[in-house]
């Protein structure tokens, strides 16, 4: 099996302001994500998995260079295609290794049975699969967006609009449509992430640098997981 290669990534935080601002000069370099469909965008939920010592919000809080996160992945609330996921930071660096995997398998994992893994012959199930038996890896936050794409072909660029970034407040159902939850920045604000692969071309670089915005360390995890301390302090 070949493994994804570790890509460069950025992530800013835009005003909505500047983000329409920066979508319109994007428009005139870039190409649309064919897979956002008819209105240029689609909505992403992931159900992130920690285990009983918090150790991928702890690691990343501390900044560690190598570290991993685990989580489900659905589109437009739909069954129809939900994947497994590894991303994967090694310094500046990140990688995601994913596999799809049936409603039912989901199902056991978001209800903390791991065992249905072991049937899927995969280096990435069996990884995950160690984790939860191994680390008691569980469910810890369901995370909501909706993102617009764009891309751009030298050194094979991504580029996201994250928006409407909200934490799921009660339960782990990635699949319940009426799951409650709460937005994360109140104000609007949209994370704008570039993904490339070894160099950024210039023009991209120069369209970036004039940007106001600010550089986003957290993740949208840490964000979310963060929401949900505020919602509910600890006594």
């Amino acid at each position: 099996m070949i493994l994804p290669t570790f890509r460069h990534e950025i992530k800013l935080l835009l005003t909505k302001a500047d983000c329409a601002a920066l979508r319109v000069k994007l428009k005139a370099l870039t190409e649309p994500d064919p897979n956002a469909g008819e209105g240029g965008e689609y909505f992403i939920r992931s159900l992130y998995f920690d285990d009983i010592s918090r150790r991928s919000y702890f690691e990343k809080l501390a900044g560690v260079a190598d570290r991993k996160k685990y989580r489900l992945r659905i589109y437009n609330l739909s069954d129809s295609v939900i994947k497994l996921e590894c991303k994967e930071k090694r310094g500046d660096r990140i990688r995601k290794r994913s596999l799809s995997v049936s409603k039912e398998v989901a199902d056991s994992l978001i209800n903390g049975d791991f065992t249905p893994l072991g049937d899927i012959h995969d280096p990435l199930a069996d990884e995950v699969l160690s984790l939860g038996t191994g680390r008691l890896l569980r469910p810890s936050v369901v995370v909501d967006y909706d993102r617009e794409a764009f891309l751009y072909p030298v050194s094979n660029v991504r580029l996201t609009f994250d928006k409407a970034l909200h934490a799921g407040v009660e339960g782990a159902d990635m699949f319940d449509p009426k799951l409650m939850s709460v937005p994360v920045f109140p104000d609007e604000s949209v994370i704008f992430e570039i993904k490339y692969d070894e160099v950024l071309p210039k023009h991209l670089q120069k369209l970036f640098s004039d940007c106001r915005g600010a550089k986003l360390a957290l993740s949208k995890f840490t964000l979310c997981r963060d929401e949900l301390s505020r919602l509910k302090p600890k006594p």
